[in-house]
């Protein structure tokens, strides 16, 4: 508001006589974005809905403000970026006149042709498959349009050095969102990502790995305390538990027993023996539901932990 108020010229305003009825104050402010004068000194309205010439510039920059939103904002996981023209399917022409029927016939072909042209590669026709399967992994996932994008970067990088010839679009999705998520430092599985879309997880894991030796990606360590905050509020764990679980872990990371070890399961091991330490009851399946393993893998890991920690005992 500040960048469209002005200060009127006191000579003008002495020749247009205009002045506050309120205070009798001749220094007095045109808001040019509503069209009104007001009293610089008391704040009295002293004429309104003006349509003085100075407005104009208001109304262009109202116009602009308005429609800058009006089309669609490009976007990386849009197959054409949001770019490519769409022929209306109304039958008017540029002025709003009704098309006569050998021109509405004329329209249709074109239309028809317009829309063959957009589907009739391979590269488009890749992109709009990986793209709708990214669609479904957000709506699911409730994933940010940041990890969208970063997603649809490293798929469209897959496509244009030709690492997808041969191998399953919806794997090198799976693969491409868990290393976004990766970077971006969200509580993501590459399980959990490849279960929403029914995507085989081995081959998810094989897609993951060829992107980063092809892209040349390097990722920090997984954040165990996140994945592990996560587990704990899904499976309804105490604060109490929580913390231990965390001091606990501190200890684990800087164990070689901890080395080669998935730091998932090592989360639930962790959350399930800092339970058995303060008295919480915590059973297998539930904690190992929650961090969607087997019970199997749990126990596993928990007897690496009683190497850690010989005082712990196994309760089911």
């Amino acid at each position: 508001m500040a960048q469209r108020l002005t200060y009127l010229e006191k000579e003008n305003i002495q020749s247009n006589k205009e002045i506050c009825f309120n205070c009798q104050n001749s220094k007095l402010i045109f808001d040019a974005g509503v069209g009104e004068i007001i009293c610089n000194n008391c704040g009295v309205v002293i004429n309104e809905q003006l349509d003085y010439s100075i407005t104009e510039p208001a109304k262009v920059i109202q116009n602009l403000e308005t429609n800058i939103n009006k089309f669609m904002p490009s976007s990386l996981a849009l197959f054409d970026k949001g770019l490519s023209t769409i022929i209306s399917p109304e039958n008017v022409d540029a002025f709003g006149n009704k098309l006569s029927t050998k021109q509405i016939t004329e329209a249709r072909s074109i239309r028809h042709w317009d829309k063959a042209s957009n589907s009739n590669r391979s590269y488009h026709r890749n992109l709009k498959k990986a793209f709708g399967i990214l669609g479904r992994i957000k709506d699911k996932l409730n994933l940010t349009e940041s990890i969208i994008e970063k997603s649809a970067y490293y798929y469209r990088k897959v496509v244009d050095l030709k690492i997808i010839k041969g191998r399953s679009i919806k794997e090198f999705v799976v693969a491409c969102v868990y290393v976004s998520c990766r970077e971006l430092n969200i509580p993501r599985t590459l399980s959990e990502i490849s279960e929403i879309v029914n995507a085989d997880k081995v081959f998810a894991g094989k897609c993951y790995r060829l992107l980063l030796r092809r892209l040349k990606i390097k990722l920090d360590s997984i954040d165990l305390p996140t994945h592990l905050t996560k587990i704990a509020s899904i499976a309804g764990v105490s604060r109490k538990t929580l913390t231990r679980a965390l001091e606990m872990m501190s200890e684990v990371k800087d164990n070689p027993l901890s080395y080669g070890k998935d730091p998932i399961a090592l989360s639930v091991a962790i959350l399930y023996a800092a339970g058995i330490e303060g008295g919480e009851k915590i059973k297998q399946s539930q904690i190992a539901s929650a961090g969607n393993m087997s019970i199997v893998t749990l126990r596993k890991r928990f007897l690496d932990l009683k190497q850690i920690f010989p005082n712990l005992i196994s309760t089911r």
